[in-house]
């Protein structure tokens, strides 16, 4: 399965991920992964712990939005709720864009979708981690509200070398409204 060549945001939509994005999402995660710069996993897991995953998603209405280009994902986000009832209002999220669709303001899109779908399901606090040296996601993750809470030290390892995070959150009041 090859990305489409057509780098551009025309056709492509923003949609709530369904069981039959799981093998175009495993081969963009797997994609993005390779890369060793963005995310923790270095390869996609299995994909049928893949499936796993997604399906567990949906199940429990955890928001997740995929990019797609024709029958491709060519990005990602989703939020997955914190497992300990009593951190419930709290999730962790997690994106990726293959680089062909990269600067096209699509992370923007997905985030922001996937944000109002966590408003609406109740969450009060979303947060992520992002390596410091990744100022493209960094600047996106603040011009849509969130603020740094810390440093995480050492946070990955890869090919030797250590990467520091950047700690994030952005908070939700009763209403929805963000808040600061």
């Amino acid at each position: 399965m090859k990305a489409s060549a057509s780098p551009d945001r025309s056709g492509i939509r923003i949609e709530p991920i369904a069981a039959a994005h799981i093998d175009s999402f495993h081969y963009a995660l797997d994609v993005v992964a390779r890369e060793k710069k963005y995310l923790s996993m270095l390869e996609a897991t299995p994909l049928p712990q893949t499936r796993d995953f997604i399906m567990g998603m949906i199940e429990k209405g955890n928001p997740q939005f995929v990019a797609a280009a024709g029958d491709e994902v060519v990005g990602w986000c989703d939020i997955s709720r914190h497992f300990f009832r009593s951190h419930a209002h709290r999730g962790k999220l997690g994106m990726g864009i293959i680089p062909a669709y990269r600067g096209k303001g699509l992370g923007q899109i997905l985030i922001e979708t996937t944000l109002k779908a966590a408003q609406n399901a109740g969450f009060m606090r979303v947060e992520l981690d992002v390596y410091e040296d990744n100022a493209r996601a960094i600047a996106l993750y603040e011009k849509v509200g969130f603020t740094r809470e810390g440093i995480v030290r050492r946070a990955a390892r890869i090919d030797g070398r250590f990467i520091d995070a950047v700690s994030m959150a952005i908070l939700f009041d009763e209403n929805g409204a963000r808040s600061l």
